[in-house]
């Protein structure tokens, strides 16, 4: 029962917003406040825009616990609200850039000196080569190692089958093991 109770209080605590209840909606944002920044921030790599895109998820929350029917977890629903609001910021972005001209005067802040310094450490190697992944790739990448979530979880938050979740995961780790691989790291990733 103790494995079950984060979940079925979530479930309470959205039957209490679903009525109105402000302090449920409360303790739902000071439990899921931190995942699910770090997963935008993770996505985004904006730290202003990732507080903003959070406070967003959560007013959604808010207006849509109606919408909420528990066919998966509030994590996974509230995680699903946060990759799509994070889908659509970097779609803007892209095209607010492309649109202003600016693609052409984008600096390649990876050759600065801040960053030189950096890549001694695998971590920053990993944030790094994580970046360079494509959008799709990086979502499950997150999802499944930051965010310890399983296929089926991962397929519902992103909307498609598990088997994509499957090869995406593949993929993603072949590009992120060959990236490690041309900056000289051959170990530490599976």
């Amino acid at each position: 029962m103790s494995q079950h109770q984060p979940k079925d209080r979530d479930i309470d605590l959205m039957e209490r917003l679903k009525k109105g209840d402000q302090s449920a909606m409360q303790v739902l944002y000071t439990r899921h406040y931190q995942r699910i920044y770090r997963f935008i921030i993770r996505q985004i790599r904006d730290e202003m825009m990732a507080e903003d895109i959070v406070n967003d998820v959560f007013l959604d929350c808010w207006r849509q616990a109606g919408k909420f029917e528990g066919r998966s977890a509030v994590s996974t629903w509230l995680t699903a609200i946060a990759f799509n609001k994070s889908i659509s910021y970097l779609r803007k972005r892209r095209e607010a850039q492309m649109g202003d001209g600016q693609a052409e005067s984008m600096v390649d802040e990876a050759d600065g000196p801040q960053t030189l310094l950096m890549k001694d450490d695998k971590g920053d190697q990993l944030k790094e080569a994580m970046d360079e992944l494509s959008t799709d790739h990086r979502a499950v990448i997150d999802l499944a190692y930051y965010h310890e979530m399983g296929v089926k979880e991962i397929a519902q938050i992103l909307d498609i089958p598990t088997n994509t979740v499957k090869t995406r995961l593949f993929h993603a780790r072949k590009n992120l093991h060959e990236i490690l691989l041309e900056r000289g790291i051959d170990r530490g990733w599976p």
